[in-house]
């Protein structure tokens, strides 16, 4: 078989987004953004919105999405993401608009703003990347840091006398009357990274369909600030984050 016959369309098994450019990523090996991003790039050229899509990124790691996404993006202030988003999407209805952010970020400095959004109904979608931590800044306690889970600020573990006990965002977005679909996926395995496609894309066609608003929890590794080999943190991932915060669908208005 030669080169020519390799590359033929009939013989093709993946290729990369178009929509995913070239620039190297800075993410740590192991990290999970990347291949959220891939998805994302995936599904909006599956879509044929690559015109019409608008990310919103806020402070953290999340921030870079504009640099390997060929799309048009808009940086918020930290944790005013989906503020941004609602203007975009109230400007621009046709536009398929999107939130990409930490759970530093979602859950604690902008709590205020993703839950009145999501209670609004607002046709918009959040993905909100949980690695229980804060990865850009030094490896800090989040507010879904796991109990007993040791951070740059909690050296002894998380303890609720202290620190108070992990915040479940996706379930309190499940119980909101603007919610259309809340999801929790993961990407460290080829089967759960199709399930989380999945579910972007359903929470996609939602914000286009002007179903209300939708959340995707992507739980993830933080390889750098949990100390560990990209493969001993999808290890503990698996045995720590799932139990406590379990995968699958929330809800789903359909």
């Amino acid at each position: 078989m030669t080169r020519e016959d390799i590359i033929k369309p009939e013989n093709l098994v993946y290729k990369k987004p178009t929509l995913l450019n070239d620039n190297t990523m800075h993410y740590c090996p192991g990290c999970s953004h990347g291949v959220v991003h891939k998805l994302i790039a995936e599904v909006i050229e599956e879509m044929g919105l690559a015109d019409k899509a608008v990310g919103v990124s806020p402070v953290g790691c999340a921030v870079f999405m504009y640099k390997y996404l060929d799309i048009d993006c808009q940086e918020a202030a930290h944790g005013r993401a989906p503020a941004l988003a609602t203007a975009i999407k109230r400007l621009w209805p046709d536009r398929l608009v999107f939130t990409y952010q930490g759970d530093g970020d979602l859950a604690c400095i902008g709590t205020a703003e993703t839950i009145h959004a999501l209670n609004r109904g607002e046709n918009i979608t959040i993905i909100f990347i949980n690695n229980a931590i804060y990865g850009m800044t030094g490896g800090q306690m989040a507010p879904t840091t796991l109990m007993g889970m040791k951070t740059a600020t909690c050296p002894y573990g998380r303890d609720a006398k202290i620190h108070g006990y992990p915040l479940h965002m996706t379930e309190i977005a499940a119980t909101l009357e603007g919610t259309a679909y809340v999801t929790r996926q993961s990407v460290q395995t080829v089967a759960a990274i199709r399930k989380a496609k999945k579910a972007i894309r359903k929470a996609f066609e939602n914000s286009m369909n002007g179903k209300g608003s939708n959340l995707v929890e992507i739980v993830a590794t933080c390889n750098s600030g949990w100390k560990m080999s990209p493969v001993a943190a999808n290890k503990w991932m698996e045995e720590n984050m799932f139990p406590y915060y379990p995968l699958g669908d929330l809800k789903d208005k359909e």
